[in-house]
């Protein structure tokens, strides 16, 4: 298992980290999350437009269909710098989501109409999986009647989907009516304006989080990927913990991005006419965050390199990289408000910016006691 980054890598993580400097800065992040906060218009499109230009959203899109085939450890690089630079829009769960859904689910020729539009012009998609704060496949209620001409009228809802609003297709999960456990579980490719998709008051407002209802939306024979049982389930969950995994190195960047900002005021904000980082205390402090920060990003890149290579490890890696994530976001959320004083405590200041990200990043797709937990069943313990 290689553990170094390749040149490609390094140099794309340059290229990613430089336009977001440009492109998504802490103003902007602030004008937009201000903008939804009030109910008004807000330019999240602009940044899209931006990353479809670029080719952003065929990173993960295989050649044979218009991308570049890149693994999921160059999606992992690619999500640290969105993570870092809080940057909005559907190009997380378009690449981390909806695109490993229909590779790992669709035929050569859904493949082909769905995912080269994604490669070709950046049609956006996301993946509609959760009920509650369950996203295990095999916990889905919401139900997939057949019609008996090989298509279904889905019913139900769904929970946090992201970005569901600028999702031109979404992948809904749902069951056959009577099955249990991964028994009828399947997925459907379903266009978003084909479903009623309500935005939540979430905590962070620079990303879109959605409940979707199915409203009995027929979804014909060409949009079901594979078919219903246990073989899609466990497909599904191979999606998710590629979605997870890009979820918590997302995380990571964010995270880097609220310790950078919590050491410079550290060096800045002077107590008894000397910086407060000169205290002892306050140096265990962030040593201590540090340590968790990059245990956090080696558990994360570890996990995607499972994924890459196929490996074994790849269920208990991700739940130890998703825990350990969610355990550095929390700790420096918290002690970065405490170093800021005061003043991280207000609207004014941009720390707030990036505890939002981190506390719905430590929610989405399980945090780290339900992580723990499976790491613990795992090992049966």
């Amino acid at each position: 298992m290689e553990l170094d980054f390749t040149v490609d890598q390094e140099e794309l993580r340059d290229t990613v980290r430089t336009v977001l400097r440009a492109e998504c800065t802490p103003a902007r992040v602030r004008e937009l999350v201000e903008a939804r906060t009030a109910n008004k218009a807000d330019d999240a499109e602009e940044l899209w437009g931006h990353m479809v230009e670029l080719g952003w959203p065929a990173l993960t899109v295989p050649e044979a269909y218009g991308g570049l085939g890149l693994g999921a450890v160059e999606l992992a690089v690619v999500v640290e710098e969105l993570g870092r630079a809080l940057a909005p829009g559907p190009l997380l769960p378009t690449i981390s989501q909806f695109v490993p859904a229909l590779r790992a689910l669709g035929t050569d020729e859904q493949q082909s109409r769905f995912l080269g539009p994604v490669a070709a012009d950046g049609v956006a998609g996301t993946l509609a999986i959760a009920e509650g704060k369950n996203f295990d496949p095999a916990a889905a209620t919401a139900t997939a009647t057949p019609d008996g001409a090989g298509g279904y009228t889905l019913s139900g809802v769904k929970d946090a989907v992201l970005e569901a609003v600028a999702a031109a297709e979404i992948v809904v999960v749902a069951r056959v009516p009577g099955s249990v456990g991964d028994e009828g579980i399947g997925a459907f490719v379903v266009a978003g304006d084909a479903l009623d998709v309500s935005p939540i008051a979430a905590l962070d407002q620079s990303r879109v989080i959605a409940t979707v209802a199915l409203g009995d939306v027929v979804v014909p024979a060409e949009r079901v990927l594979g078919s219903p049982g246990p073989a899609t389930a466990i497909a599904l969950r191979a999606v998710v913990r590629e979605a997870t995994v890009a979820l918590a190195l997302e995380s990571v960047g964010t995270a880097q991005s609220a310790f950078d900002i919590s050491v410079e005021y550290a060096k800045q904000r002077e107590q008894f006419g000397v910086p407060i980082g000169s205290f002892q205390a306050t140096k265990h402090k962030l040593a201590d965050l540090l340590v968790l920060l990059e245990r956090a990003r080696a558990l994360g890149y570890f996990a995607a390199l499972t994924i890459a290579e196929s490996d074994a490890r790849a269920a208990i890696s991700t739940s130890m990289a998703k825990a350990a994530a969610g355990d550095a976001a929390q700790r420096i959320a918290k002690e970065g408000i405490q170093i800021h004083g005061g003043i991280g405590y207000t609207w004014e200041h941009d720390m707030h910016l990036y505890v939002r990200r981190l506390q719905s990043s430590t929610a989405l797709f399980g945090g780290p006691s339900r992580h723990r937990q499976l790491v613990a069943d795992a090992l049966g313990v």
